[in-house]
C-alpha cells in the first residue's frame, strides 16, 4: 500500500502529514521546534528516500539537516552543509530552495539566501558555491525583496543537464546554457513597474515564483510583483497571460506534473492587501497554458490570510495530489486537480513551504 507524506514547514517547525488513502490524516510532529522551516525536499532517486530540511533557528542561526528514516532521527554535518567561501566575505543567512537534479541522482541544488546558487554531490550533505552566478556584474545591483535578498527558484533543465533557470528576490530571472559557467538575464517582457526610470529593466524584476510545463521543458510560469507571465523559450522572453485573473498578484506558480499546459496560481488581492480577492481564499487554475482561467474555492474557506511562494506543492501519485498551506496555519488537499478540497491540518504556526511525495 503507498503512502503520501506531506511535509509542513512553518514558522515554527516541521510537520509531517501520513496518508494511505488520502483522505485520512495523521500529523506527527514538530521536528525542529521554534525553528523557521524554509525549504524541504523528498529526494526518492535513491535508496532509502532522503528527507533534507532547510531552517532557521534566531539563536542559532542557519542549518541544513537530513533524514534517511523519514524524521525519525536527523544528520547535520559538522562542518556545516553550506559555507560561504572566505573571500566572499559573506555568511549563510537561509536556504530558501531545495531541488534534486534531474540527470544526476546524487546532485542536489540549493538556492540561498544571500543570493547564491549552490551544487551538492553527495545528496545535500555538502554544497559547492556556483561562481559563476555569484561573480556577475549585476550583483552588486541586485536587491532585496520584502522578505530579503535570495534565490528561492531553481530549475534544472529535464532535457537538457548544462541548462538552468533561477530566479530571485529581488533580481528577476537568470538563466545559464553551459552548466553554470556563465549566466544570462531571461527578463525581457516582464514589467517592473516599480523601477523609477525603467519600466522594462534587462534586470532588477521582482519574481515570486517560476514554475516548468510539465510536458514542455521550455515552457514556463511565473507569478510576478503584479504579473503573470509565460515562456516559450526557455525563460528568455515572456508574455503577460495575467486576463481572465482576479488579480495579478501572488506568491507561488505550481505545475501540474501529469499534465502539460496545466498551472495552479493563488491569487492575492494586492500587494497592499494581502489576502484573498474578496477574502475567499482560492486556486487558479488553467489548461491551456494560460489563456483561460478557473477560479476553484469548493472547499476552501472565507479567509483573510494568504499563501506564500513555496507553501504549495504537489505528491507524485499518478493523479497529483495539490497542497496548499496558509498564513493563518491550515494545509488543504484536493486529489481532483483542485475542483474540491478539504482541510488536512488546523492551528499550525504560520505555513511556510510545503512539498509532498507518494512512496509506495
Amino acid at each position: 500500500m503507498s503512502e503520501t507524506i506531506v511535509g509542513i514547514g512553518t514558522r515554527k517547525g516541521l510537520w509531517l502529514a501520513h496518508s494511505e488513502d488520502r483522505r485520512e490524516w495523521r500529523l506527527e510532529g514538530p521536528h525542529f521546534l521554534m525553528s523557521e522551516v524554509l525549504s524541504l525536499l523528498f529526494d526518492t532517486r535513491q535508496e532509502p528516500t532522503r528527507l533534507l530540511v532547510g531552517f532557521r533557528s534566531s539563536h542559532w542561526g542557519p542549518s541544513l539537516q537530513h533524514s534517511d528514516d523519514l524524521g525519525q532521527t536527523w544528520v547535520e554535518h559538522p562542518d556545516g552543509s553550506i559555507q560561504f567561501p572566505a573571500d566572499t566575505d559573506t555568511a549563510l543567512k537561509a536556504t530558501w530552495q531545495l531541488v534534486a537534479d534531474p540527470h544526476d541522482p546524487a546532485v542536489v541544488w540549493a538556492g540561498t539566501e544571500p543570493q547564491g546558487l549552490w551544487r551538492s554531490a553527495d545528496r545535500g550533505e555538502t554544497f559547492e558555491l556556483n561562481r559563476g552566478l555569484w561573480d556577475h556584474p549585476h550583483r552588486p545591483q541586485w536587491g532585496e525583496g520584502f522578505g530579503g535578498g535570495a534565490i528561492h527558484t531553481v530549475l534544472p533543465s529535464p532535457a537538457d543537464p548544462d541548462s538552468m533557470l533561477v530566479a530571485m528576490s529581488t533580481g528577476g530571472v537568470y538563466n545559464t546554457t553551459d552548466g553554470g559557467a556563465s549566466w544570462s538575464p531571461g527578463n525581457t517582457g516582464i514589467h517592473a513597474y516599480f523601477m523609477p526610470h525603467d519600466e522594462w529593466p534587462e534586470f532588477g524584476q521582482c519574481v515570486h515564483k517560476v514554475a516548468r510545463d510539465s510536458a514542455t521543458p521550455t515552457r514556463l510560469y511565473a507569478q510576478n510583483h503584479k504579473g503573470v507571465y509565460r515562456s516559450d523559450d526557455n525563460g528568455v522572453t515572456w508574455t503577460s497571460i495575467e486576463e481572465g485573473l482576479p488579480t495579478n498578484f501572488g506568491m507561488t506558480a505550481v505545475a501540474n506534473p501529469a499534465r502539460g499546459d496545466s498551472v495552479w496560481l493563488v491569487p492575492i488581492a494586492s500587494d497592499g492587501e494581502r489576502i484573498p480577492p474578496g477574502a475567499q481564499l482560492q486556486v487558479a487554475r488553467s489548461d491551456d497554458a494560460g489563456a483561460t482561467w478557473r477560479e476553484l474555492t469548493t472547499g476552501l474557506p472565507h479567509s483573510w490570510t494568504n499563501v506564500l511562494r513555496d507553501a504549495a506543492g504537489t505528491d507524485t501519485s499518478d493523479q497529483p495530489g495539490l497542497y496548499v498551506g496558509t498564513r493563518n496555519g491550515e494545509v488543504y488537499a484536493s486529489t481532483d486537480e483542485g475542483e474540491t478540497f478539504e482541510r488536512i491540518a488546523t492551528q499550525l504556526p504560520d505555513v511556510l513551504v510545503v512539498r509532498a511525495v507518494t512512496l509506495p
